[in-house]
């Protein structure tokens, strides 16, 4: 069937596969493969250094999970033909993601991120409900600017454009030509904007379950950095880059079916026309949020993007139809009922982050967690609930501590996650920043 399969794509011009799969960050690594090599590949898989798990985004490699100690293993990357689709912008070029499993027994590798995400679906597949995700991205545009200390600036960067559609705040019709374009890879997008920041945009991405819907968010963080370079552009979904700007989420909208495809969520005529199932995710995606922040708030700079007023979340809250809350209802109901969770930004790993979504679902449904009565009103009044971890180290010691989030994400996974992310937190605590140099040099 391979071979069938490597006909039917040299027919029709293909005549290169891209086989990509996520590092630890949600970084594409990969390697591309003529042809008609594809059923070699397909059946031997491809083989990378082990290491690629433990490489920072400056390119060193740390000791995370032995492997400098084990001598720099391989892992063996299995394309997944099922996820196989053209690039667009890349004529002759399709693409498809692997899957990382052990070259000596064939069993997935802990580290995998998309492994991660698998093994709380199948926990997750013991309530009877099947999680269907919808991820909305932002992230911001940037064009060279040599007068600058980090050598960009914010394309479009003039105020008050949000929700601004057509050339205002987008001169060079960017988004127009980024949705069509994202569209016809097949990433099922729906539509995007302008966001509150210059040069910030947020599109978003047709529901779907849980795997498909993170395979989609990672290929869509992927293709819109591809195509800004193509242009000369950085396009990047660091949580903050500017100390002037706001910063970028990552919400992803929740829902849970039922074996007959019914909205598990929807109960007319109950309290906030929510099921039982609907409060006790609501439950447990609040107990375990302090977990949570170290998946969807990944990086030293997520948490300049948190604080009062800043419209991203600072408090563990939930409230219906509510912005300022962490988690939200929206409005709709019936078949449309879903749980908004707005606590990640966009530098978040789509795999991880889903798959923590996930899990804390599941723990709140097996531990029937009731939650608190709705937040209302503006909610960043720290007397009404907690407040999310200020920062990485005090979110990865949140993971650590929780016992029921490491046992349904993996023991050795989350081992290795935060052994990198520790050794994150070391590197900028010994760098010296343009802000101490400002603040200091002169005066001391």
């Amino acid at each position: 069937m391979t071979r069938e399969l490597a006909a039917r794509l040299g027919d029709d011009g293909i005549d290169v596969v891209r086989v990509v799969f996520p590092d630890l960050l949600g970084t594409d690594r990969g390697r591309d493969v003529l042809v008609e090599h594809l059923p070699a590949v397909t059946q031997r898989g491809l083989s990378f250094c082990r290491a690629v798990y433990s490489t920072t985004p400056g390119g060193k490699t740390t000791e995370n999970g032995g492997v400098l100690d084990a001598g720099l293993p391989d892992v063996i990357v299995v394309p997944d033909l099922d996820t196989l689709l053209p690039i667009p912008w890349e004529p002759g070029v399709a693409w498809c993601i692997g899957d990382a499993v052990s070259p000596a027994d064939e069993r997935p590798v802990d580290e995998s991120p998309r492994q991660v995400l698998r093994r709380a679906l199948e926990i997750f597949e013991t309530t009877g409900l099947s999680p269907v995700v919808g991820p909305e991205l932002e992230y911001f545009l940037c064009e060279p600017d040599e007068d600058r200390p980090n050598g960009w600036r914010p394309y479009c960067d003039e105020p008050g454009n949000v929700y601004a559609t057509g050339r205002r705040g987008d001169s060079d019709g960017h988004l127009l030509r980024t949705l069509r374009t994202l569209s016809s890879a097949g990433l099922q997008t729906t539509g995007g904007n302008h966001e509150y920041a210059g040069g910030q945009f947020e599109i978003n991405l047709v529901h779907s379950p849980a795997m498909d819907a993170a395979d989609r968010a990672f290929r869509f963080k992927t293709s819109v950095k591809e195509l800004a370079r193509r242009e000369g552009r950085l396009a990047t979904f660091m949580a903050k880059p500017f100390n002037d700007g706001g910063g970028s989420g990552f919400h992803l909208h929740l829902s849970c079916h039922e074996k007959d495809g019914r909205n598990a969520f929807q109960a007319p005529g109950t309290s906030h026309g929510l099921s039982d199932e609907a409060r006790w995710a609501i439950g447990g995606i609040l107990k375990h949020a302090p977990a949570l922040a170290a998946l969807l708030n990944p990086t030293v700079n997520s948490y300049k993007r948190f604080g009062p007023d800043s419209l991203a979340p600072w408090l563990i809250d939930w409230g219906l139809d509510n912005r300022s809350a962490m988690l939200r209802v929206p409005a709709e109901r019936g078949e449309t009922t879903r749980l908004e969770l707005r606590l990640g930004d966009a530098s978040a790993n789509p795999y991880l982050g889903i798959a923590g979504l996930i899990a804390a679902t599941y723990l709140g449904i097996r531990d029937r967690i009731e939650p608190p009565r709705p937040s209302a009103g503006y909610g960043y009044d720290p007397s009404k609930a907690p407040t999310l971890p200020a920062t990485l180290p005090d979110a990865l010691a949140y993971l650590e501590e929780d016992a029921a989030m490491v046992e349904v994400l993996g023991k050795d996974f989350v081992r290795s996650y935060v052994d990198f992310k520790w050794e994150e937190v070391a590197r900028f605590q010994r760098f010296v920043t343009d802000w101490e140099f400002t603040e200091y040099a002169y005066h001391l």
